[in-house]
């Protein structure tokens, strides 16, 4: 979907505040890098999904400044006039690289890399990050939902729950990519192709004189479509037998075997195989169970494990905010600048807190796959005209503990960050959604399943080759007394 709206205020003040001082400096046109990446995964994951990159797309190619825009911000005061028609005409111009939706990412690598004007490469951070940060980790969570159902259907239920009409749109798009087959949300389904998906609620089954005219009303109307909720009184006493009655009155003349019933309420293990029981005794073998009520990863995994006879699942607030861990947390750091002769000069950001430090330079990201098992083995980030040879060993050095070192062979090479926009022209095929998830599902399958845990999953190593390491240790030395 190409986004018209335009979000060019939606950024923080001081990012037009250095834009207004940037251009009454010599900095103006100055080109600079900067990197979009985070520090740590949510839930203490083993990994990441990276999503949100079409709405940045969307954004970059809908970058421009109003007359109402700048008479709001000449109100403002500080603006000088100059920098203000400057804005008339601002466009992106630079160039954009950027991990593809759908694949697994990981801490301190760059996800997307900005190299463009001070001004413009500074302007566009808070959209980014508000895009890759939210559907990013709405993906991840939702990945993990996914896996924790073992193969059952996941549905996404949580528009009603999600922190704005956008989030729960994107939230939507960002579920189904990272595995979940389909979303409550009308909008997602229009706008992004997100199949959607529901039945019905409490209220129709009130709205009748009884339960059962409630069941056998739905079944003549959505004969195809006919998941029954069957909670709204008494699951067991009432709900599954009327349930039993109309699809065997309405729906059994007809041929129709397909249907469900949905539980939302109550001990899920316990009904669930109850009412199994009660669906095969009446011939409804063919007929799913399907469960809702604040489900998340560790809810589901352990439904499973008690035996509950669940098919397939609707998850609503907890994928929706990621109510367990609701901050994905990526920052936007600049990571080098070019002098007036085009040389690349490294930046870092030093801190105390070791986790805040930078990796400088202009960057490539590489993950190297066995050749024999198929399975990621690391990523390497080396410094932009560094290149992996696949064809030689290679040393993996521990970027934390530089004596830690092991030699890699007979394994590929392949560069996750690839150009979005050259010179300010889009020059990436967009995929479609389907293709997005598709690259998610092979991503995710070319992780060890150690790393794949919900508790204490296996680090994955994320190194820096021999020449970046060198780089950083002298400009942590430079920079020592500042």
């Amino acid at each position: 979907m190409n986004n018209q709206t335009n979000f060019t205020m939606l950024c923080d003040f001081y990012e037009l505040s250095m834009a207004n001082g940037y251009f009454q400096t010599p900095l103006r046109n100055r080109i600079t890098y900067f990197d979009a990446f985070f520090r740590s995964i949510p839930d203490k994951g083993g990994f990441a999904i990276a999503a949100g990159l079409e709405q940045v797309i969307d954004y970059i190619k809908n970058l421009h400044f109003t007359e109402e825009d700048i008479e709001y911000l000449r109100s403002k005061g500080g603006f000088v006039e100059e920098f203000l028609d400057y804005l008339r005409n601002f466009r992106f111009t630079g160039d954009i690289w950027a991990v593809p939706e759908g694949t697994t990412i990981f801490p301190r690598e760059p996800i997307m890399t900005v190299r463009a004007p001070a001004i413009q490469a500074q302007f566009i951070e808070t959209y980014i990050l508000l895009v890759l940060n939210h559907q990013s980790l709405i993906a991840t969570k939702s990945n993990r939902i996914v896996r924790a159902a073992a193969g059952r259907p996941v549905a996404e239920f949580g528009s009603r729950r999600a922190q704005g009409a956008d989030a729960a749109i994107l939230g939507a798009r960002a579920s189904y990519i990272a595995g979940c087959v389909g979303t409550a949300c009308v909008q997602a389904d229009r706008d992004y192709h997100v199949p959607a998906t529901g039945t019905m609620a409490h209220s129709w089954v009130q709205m009748f004189p009884d339960e059962y005219t409630a069941f056998e009303t739905y079944c003549k109307l959505y004969p195809n479509n006919a998941t029954l909720l069957v909670d709204t009184y008494n699951v067991l006493r009432s709900g599954v037998p009327n349930a039993i009655k109309a699809i065997q009155t309405v729906l059994w003349p007809q041929g129709i075997r397909k249907c469900g019933i949905r539980i939302d309420s109550g001990d899920l293990t316990y009904l669930s195989k109850e009412a199994r029981k009660m669906l095969d005794d009446a011939g409804l073998t063919e007929c799913k169970i399907v469960a809702s009520n604040s489900l998340d990863e560790y809810i589901i995994r352990g439904l499973l494990l008690e035996g509950a006879r669940l098919d397939s699942f609707g998850v609503g607030e907890r994928l929706i905010t990621s109510k367990s861990d609701p901050v994905f947390g990526s920052v936007y750091k600049l990571a080098a600048i070019e002098d007036e002769a085009g040389n690349i000069i490294p930046k870092i950001k030093v801190s105390e807190n070791v986790e805040k430090i930078t990796v400088p330079h202009f960057k490539k990201v590489y993950r190297l796959y066995d050749r024999d098992t198929k399975k990621a083995i690391a990523d390497v980030l080396t410094v932009h005209d560094e290149v992996i040879d696949d064809s030689k060993e290679y040393e993996l050095i521990d970027p934390s503990f530089t004596w830690k070192r092991k030699k890699v062979s007979n394994f590929s090479a392949e560069e996750l960050l690839k150009p979005i926009f050259k010179g300010g022209e889009l020059v990436y095929e967009l995929p479609s959604i389907d293709e997005i998830r598709e690259n998610c599902i092979k991503h995710v399958g070319l992780l060890w399943d150690e790393i794949k845990r919900f508790e204490n999953p296996q680090n994955y190593f994320v190194d820096l080759s021999e020449r970046l390491l060198d780089i950083r240790a002298e400009l942590l030395e430079t920079n020592k007394n500042q």
